[in-house]
């Protein structure tokens, strides 16, 4: 692998689309899978495995940013420390939330990977959760929601959204859009869901990108760092303006307009793949 000009680009491109896609309902691993199909990255495909997933940790680390003094518990004043029993029993049903996919994710990795990756598939899923979102919105614009704040998610409730997650293991699916969708089917607040969804993507992404990184080893070439360095830091810049979009964006309209984006992409991509078959 060499890293040049037109790699450091297709790099910084990558990036940008994880920063964006992330946090919005519309799959960033699909995209970027649906780029690669297109654009290859002069990668093996053992990295490009580790490094699609890997790359989120650069979105991960900007919600932690961001929302730091409501994901962190502990605080020393006057040589004490203090627990925010509020923080710690969030946490207790995020971690709930995060076993489903935790221990799927360990079994089906690999296979799901080789299985479900191709243009198609993702495209299929797209137009598939594309329909279902614009179906619920309508659904729940009759039906008021139970919880409208995080501390109201409680723990059955934050274990049926991580079983929600799992089907986010598909590519073209949306981790977000997968917990998200699964929190307004159970009532819970569009900000609420959203807020839960950062929550729940720390400790997601970091034990998948653990697994990735030790299934791939630590034996980087000198390209191969500098590629998933600088991927990571634009994920890391453009998810701060992403993660601000989306939360402002949840107050004030529904996810339609996101379903609809999807089901174009995905019959966009099913026309262009079969069209250069």
């Amino acid at each position: 692998m060499t890293f040049d000009l037109i790699e450091l680009i297709k790099t910084v491109i990558i990036g940008i689309i994880e920063g964006v896609t992330e946090w919005l309902p519309v799959s960033s691993t699909g995209h970027m899978l649906l780029f690669d199909a297109f654009i290859p990255l002069n990668m093996t495909e053992e990295f490009k495995r580790m490094f699609f997933v890997v790359i989120q940790l650069g979105a991960i680390l900007a919600v932690v940013a961001m929302f730091w003094s409501r994901m962190f518990p502990f605080a020393i004043s006057k040589r004490k420390l203090s627990v925010d029993k509020n923080i710690i029993s969030i946490w207790v049903r995020v971690a709930a939330a995060c076993v489903p996919s935790a221990v799927l994710g360990f079994l089906f990795d690999d296979w799901l990977e080789a299985n479900f990756g191709s243009p198609v598939t993702i495209a299929v899923m797209l137009i598939v959760y594309g329909i279902a979102f614009i179906i619920i919105e309508r659904r729940n614009r009759n039906v008021p929601p139970k919880v409208f704040t995080l501390a109201g998610i409680d723990l059955k409730t934050s274990l049926f959204i991580g079983l929600f997650q799992v089907l986010s293991m598909i590519p073209g699916t949306s981790r977000s859009g997968a917990t998200i969708t699964g929190a307004l089917l159970l009532g819970v607040s569009r900000t609420a869901a959203a807020e839960f969804t950062f929550f729940l993507a720390v400790p997601t992404m970091l034990g998948a990108s653990l697994l990735k990184i030790l299934k791939f080893g630590f034996a980087f070439s000198q390209a191969e760092f500098l590629t998933l360095i600088i991927g990571m830091a634009v994920a890391f810049a453009v998810s701060m303006l992403s993660i601000k979009f989306l939360m402002d964006y949840v107050r004030r309209r529904d996810f339609t307009a996101f379903g609809i984006y999807r089901i174009i992409l995905g019959f966009a991509v099913v026309a262009v793949f079969y069209m250069f078959k």
